[in-house]
């Protein structure tokens, strides 16, 4: 009986480790490659919905602008993302867990699953760098409609 209860758990285990918990965006972010302008109002709309989120500020502090990195990938996958003003950003309730800009949030159904930091060393090649910047989008969305 107990080697039945650990192969059990041992397969309850091994299944939750390997699980795909990958999502699809919204299918209208699929359709186009462009950053779609948002102010409070228009992301209160879609605000449970499944997306990427870009908000930025006036200024960038990386070598390579990161809104060229992003678009890069964007092109290549033919995907849109949401870009939103750090100012507006600020009046989400996404702003209680993302407290930097720039930075690249992934939504699924109005949860934040993944963001950037851009105070955290280890994102930085994530700004700089379109192939990393996808890879990490891959570990969680669909970036292909099928």
């Amino acid at each position: 009986m107990k080697k039945v209860l650990l192969v059990f758990i041992f397969v309850l285990l091994l299944t939750g480790c390997f699980s795909n918990n990958k999502f699809y965006l919204e299918d209208k972010y699929y359709i186009d490659t462009k950053y779609i302008e948002v102010d409070i109002d228009e992301y209160n709309k879609i605000k449970d919905e499944s997306f990427i989120l870009f908000t930025y500020n006036s200024y960038c502090q990386f070598a390579i602008p990161c809104q060229d990195v992003f678009k890069e990938a964007m092109e290549k996958y033919k995907i849109s993302i949401v870009s939103m003003p750090y100012a507006e950003f600020k009046k989400t309730n996404l702003h209680d867990k993302v407290k930097y800009a720039p930075s690249v949030i992934i939504v699924k159904k109005g949860k934040i699953i993944d963001y950037l930091d851009s105070e955290s060393d280890s994102d930085i090649d994530l700004y700089q760098n379109a192939d990393k910047f996808s890879d990490w989008l891959k570990k969680y969305i669909y970036l292909e409609k099928n």
